[in-house]
């Protein structure tokens, strides 16, 4: 009874994507997240919960091995829908940054795919993805200080971690922008794509990654997230017993056998 109460919660949870779409190809094994709100793709409170439920049911998907966020209308996100901020009941947004961190609980690589602008919340969606991409004329913030109330979605300790204190204090207490390439030499982008290239550049990741061993791939994945917050001797012991268990596994195996051979390992159907 419990159960069929709590699948039928995430069935009415789903039924209405105000805003949100999916797509599955199953040739490339990429599923894709899509803003979907003319003109500038907001992302209500509501969506947040589906947001993560979608991410998780893609995680779970055989089908797939990548996962990708994007916006449409040329536009990734300007971030949330302001106007229903304090429509929400008190302590009613408390816990707004577990919805957000979905990617990074999720097995498979995440991609954020960001064109135009990243604000707000989306901007913190892509925090906790594994690789962010963006357009060279692509502007990048947390503005909410300048609506009198601060992130509140994972963004404060998540941008700190990635480009330091002083750069996040300044971004996030002064509400500035950042140009998508002071974040790419920040480190905090994975690739800068001229205008009118996601597309491209999309395609060659994700078929990067879905070439690759996938049970490293997500041990690799779930390491290095404890990177921010584990202590030295802590990541190393998880790295070494991480690697000596999936050490026998078949994918190693194949790779070993293909080194030795000298030919070209084919992760594609393992």
């Amino acid at each position: 009874m419990v159960a069929d109460q709590y699948a039928q919660q995430r069935a009415d949870l789903l039924l209405d994507l105000d805003g949100l779409r999916v797509e599955k190809d199953t040739e490339r094994r990429v599923g894709t997240l899509i803003f979907d709100r003319a003109p500038m793709n907001i992302i209500k409170f509501s969506n947040r919960a589906q947001i993560s439920a979608l991410i998780e049911a893609m995680d779970n998907d055989p089908d797939i091995r990548v996962i990708v966020i994007r916006g449409a209308n040329g536009v990734y996100s300007s971030g949330g829908d302001i106007a229903g901020f304090l429509k929400e009941p008190r302590d009613g947004m408390a816990n707004m940054a577990d919805h957000m961190s979905a990617p990074e609980r999720a097995r498979k690589p995440v991609i954020a795919a960001i064109e135009k602008f990243a604000l707000g919340v989306s901007f913190e969606l892509s925090l906790a993805c594994d690789f962010r991409i963006a357009t060279e004329t692509t502007q990048l913030g947390l503005p909410e200080i300048t609506l009198g109330t601060m992130p509140g979605s994972g963004g404060t300790h998540r941008l700190a971690q990635f480009v330091g204190l002083g750069r996040a204090k300044n971004i996030i207490m002064r509400g500035k922008r950042i140009s998508a390439r002071e974040a790419y030499d920040w480190g905090l982008l994975a690739e800068l794509i001229p205008d009118g290239g996601l597309d491209d550049a999309i395609e060659a990741l994700t078929a990067d990654l879905v070439s690759r061993p996938q049970i490293p791939l997500t041990s690799i994945k779930r390491v290095l997230n404890t990177a921010g917050d584990a202590p030295l001797h802590v990541g190393l012991e998880l790295e070494g017993q991480t690697f000596e268990k999936i050490r026998f596994n078949a994918e190693f195996e194949h790779g070993v056998d293909s080194f030795l051979q000298k030919k070209k390992p084919d992760f594609s159907d393992m």
